[in-house]
């Protein structure tokens, strides 16, 4: 009776850690998990996580010991205790009730998948690999509903999409701390990315300590000065403060074992042939001018290249040397973007070089550059990797290429059988304006919102089957110009990195993202309990402008949850309510709309001041489409009655052209009287935008058969917008033809010198 009685007393004191306490939880269970698994089967009921909760670990690997010690770090943080250890011999069969136990299972195929079974008794994780252990953790940390220790039950199978999952971070034109680097990395294991790229030099400044050469940190790693504001603020301002610094290599090293213990692969990037204005700085010999320069002090692309010498060659293989010594990732990056050919061009030695190679212009003698050193690394053992402009003058042979430029580059290169990472700058550069509020704070340009890159598909359609294997993954690159603070950098990483994550890892097919803001929310309040500091624009009132059949608003917000009020006057708290419909705009005057959940404001308010105008809101032709990467306002955005940012060239109001002219077609539906123009172009040289050469106005009674009335020139300037006020006569037309010629070619020496340069246009205003 004795023994009865105390076993049944046991049984009881266990079912009441778990059964009883997860039956009397009556929060709906939630999944919030980013990225989304690949197949998730919501259960009934709770388990609770107690200090009677015990892990049992197989006793065949440390590293298995390891993340479960990883996961009792979160449940020591988050609730003051915790769980007991145990391991077991294979073959055992384990009793699941209170416990988290860890399995390998042999028919789960790739290294990185996981299931998790989650019960009102217990918790089991299954794997192949330890690295798939610790994705089940992080999704299972994920899961913990709010403060409570209560996991909701629920059956998971999940693996990647990808094998390569990246997130980029440039310490070069602004240096973090160590602690942040492993906060970083931190970010990444949470949100299963498995790579991160880390951009060590550039012309502004050296970040790697190479024993070898002491000048890379005493000269390379500090720069004078840094740039005040805006590269197209003009003129350049600089805050006349010494700026720098460098990872010791014993920093190096642990970093990349504090990663490897997240299962996160460290890239490191050496900058060559361009992007070497530091290196040249502390060893001039290595350019092709062998004058002395300092290091950058702005952003930008600069002249002083590496010269393709014997000299430069020895010089990159020692660095090389050194830091495959530190990382033991098989990809080195190599750069090879935005190299200027200049020097090059006016080198006895260059030329000379091209000749006795038989290399017929500079780009291939970038390839040749390329390959010599790409020989060198394969020769370690590792494999190169860099920007989609080592295809130029022909690939290296078992080059990996970053995509960057758009996609073509990746196709190009996997239809030439190598492997590739998508990162567009059109959905994948988390340098680019995230919102299009006026507050934001300061930013390169662009403008890529979360659900942008919610919607980027990094496999192209056009590939065959064969060829698609070669897209191995995708990643998000983070160019700090603009980001001087880790503050700056978690704000502009989050959530976008969270939606890429997802991108990535979750099954295409699975990807919803209505779904994926219902997941977000919590997400965000997490991280800001944190300490992180996340963007949150999923409350603030976007409007969808119409135009072609009047000018029409659609108002709406990211989550589900906010009431919507607008006004055109008055108070915004007062105002009416949106309900599924469009405003519409027909006297000029400012639109006011704010979200209100439980009426109090949340999210950022959205104002928008509207100057009606004859052509506004009326039917209009382009001949030619803009550039797809900034078109996100539409065709009809220049006749929609708004302007666009006086700042900002990447919003929804400013249309891009590449090497095409700006002619529009406007139908104003019956004759109508005018007699002027106002125009507004984008004037960014340094983003190489140049404001066009002259605009043709045309009149026409049919669409089809026009008449020219005048032809103006385009004042130029040092202004970032350059308003061109147009006066041609009284003039009834049905129809208006306003053709803008672009600049064309950028003159040589300049930012961008040889290439097409774009032209940004913004409203046009018809009176």
């Amino acid at each position: 009776m004795k023994f009865n009685f105390s076993l049944f007393f046991i049984v009881v004191l266990f079912w009441g850690c778990s059964t009883t306490k997860s039956m009397t939880y009556n929060q709906a269970p939630k999944y919030n998990i980013i990225p989304y698994p690949a197949e998730l089967l919501a259960q009934k009921g709770f388990f609770r996580v107690s200090k009677n909760v015990s892990m049992v670990i197989p006793d065949d690997n440390p590293e298995l010991k390891a993340n479960a010690d990883y996961l009792n770090v979160f449940v020591k943080e988050k609730f003051g205790y915790t769980l007991k250890q145990s391991f077991y011999a294979k073959g055992t069969k384990l009793n699941a009730s209170s416990l988290i136990s860890f399995i390998k299972l042999k028919s789960i195929v790739q290294p990185e998948g996981y299931q998790l079974v989650i019960s009102q008794d217990g918790v089991k994780i299954f794997f192949a690999e330890a690295k798939g252990q610790f994705y089940a953790i992080q999704t299972l940390l994920q899961l913990f509903q709010g403060e409570t220790s209560y996991l909701p039950a629920v059956t998971i199978k999940d693996a990647p999409r990808y094998a390569y999952r990246g997130m980029h971070l440039d310490v070069a034109r602004h240096f973090f701390s160590v602690s942040f680097i492993k906060k970083y990395i931190d970010y990444l294991a949470k949100y299963k990315y498995n790579n991160f790229h880390w951009h060590l030099t550039e012309d502004q400044g050296w970040r790697i300590e190479i024993k070898k050469y002491p000048k890379l940190q005493t000269v390379a790693a500090f720069r004078d000065e840094t740039l005040v504001g805006h590269y197209s603020d003009q003129p350049h301002q600089f805050d006349g403060q010494k700026y720098g610094g460098y990872y010791t290599q014993d920093e190096i090293r642990d970093v990349v074992a504090y990663a490897k213990k997240r299962y996160i692969n460290i890239i490191p990037e050496i900058e060559m042939p361009g992007h070497a204005q530091a290196a040249i700085a502390a060893y001039p010999e290595l350019g092709c001018t062998e004058k002395a320069v300092k290091v950058a002090t702005k952003w930008g692309v600069f002249e002083d290249v590496y010269c393709p010498n014997e000299q430069t060659f020895q010089f990159l293989e020692d660095v090389l040397t050194e830091v495959m010594d530190l990382f033991p990732s098989k990809y080195i990056h190599i750069g090879g973007d935005e190299c200027p050919k200049k020097q090059w061009k006016e080198s006895p030695f260059c030329q000379e070089l091209m000749k006795k190679n038989q290399l017929k212009d500079e780009h291939e003698l970038q390839s040749y550059f390329i390959q010599r050193m790409e020989k060198f690394i394969n020769s370690k053992g590792r494999q190169i990797i860099g920007w989609d402009e080592i295809l130029e003058g022909g690939l290296a042979p078992n080059a990996t290429v970053m995509s960057w430029r758009g996609m073509k580059g990746g196709i190009d290169a996997a239809k030439q059988n190598h492997d590739v990472i998508m990162t567009p700058g059109s959905h994948c550069y988390f340098d680019h304006y995230q919102s299009t509020y006026s507050d934001e704070p300061l930013a390169i340009g662009g403008f890529t919102s979360l659900e942008k890159v919610y919607s980027f598909e990094p496999t192209p359609m056009m590939l065959s089957q064969k060829e698609a294997r070669h897209i191995i993954g995708a990643q998000a690159n983070v160019w700090t110009e603009y980001m001087k603070t880790p503050e700056k950098v978690e704000y502009m990483i989050f959530p976008r990195m969270m939606a890429l994550a997802e991108v990535v890892w979750s099954p295409k097919g699975k990807r919803n993202f209505k779904n994926f803001v219902a997941r977000l929310e919590p997400q965000l309040a997490q991280l800001k309990k944190e300490g992180a500091n996340p963007a949150n624009h999923l409350f603030d009132v976007k409007a969808k402008i119409f135009s072609g059949d009047g000018v029409k608003v659609e108002l709406s917000t990211d989550a589900p949850s906010p009431t919507i009020r607008y006004t055109m006057s008055g108070d915004v708290n007062a105002a009416s309510s949106v309900v599924n419909t469009k405003v519409a705009i027909e006297n000029s005057g400012t639109l006011r709309a704010a979200s209100f959940v439980n009426g109090q404001q949340v999210g950022h308010a959205v104002s928008i001041q509207f100057q009606m105008h004859k052509a506004a809101g009326k039917t209009i032709e382009l001949i030619n489409n803009p550039s797809p990467k900034y078109n996100s306002g539409g065709n009809n955005a220049i006749f929609n009655g708004v302007l666009g940012s006086d700042a900002r060239y990447g919003d929804k109001e400013w249309l891009g052209w590449e090497g095409e002219d700006c002619a529009a077609i406007i139908d104003f539906g019956q004759a109508t009287t005018c007699q002027s123009l106002k125009l507004r172009f984008f004037n960014g040289k340094g983003q190489w935008i140049y404001p066009p050469q002259s605009v043709d106005v045309f009149r026409s009674e049919d669409g089809r058969h026009f008449t020219k009335v005048k032809n103006f020139k385009v004042p130029d300037g040092r202004q970032r917008v350059i308003t061109a006020d147009f006066n041609f006569g009284i003039v009834t037309a049905k129809y208006l033809k306003i053709h803008i010629h672009r600049h064309g070619i950028i003159e040589a020496g300049r930012q961008g010198g040889g290439h097409e340069a774009w032209l940004f246009v913004d409203e046009i205003v018809v009176e």
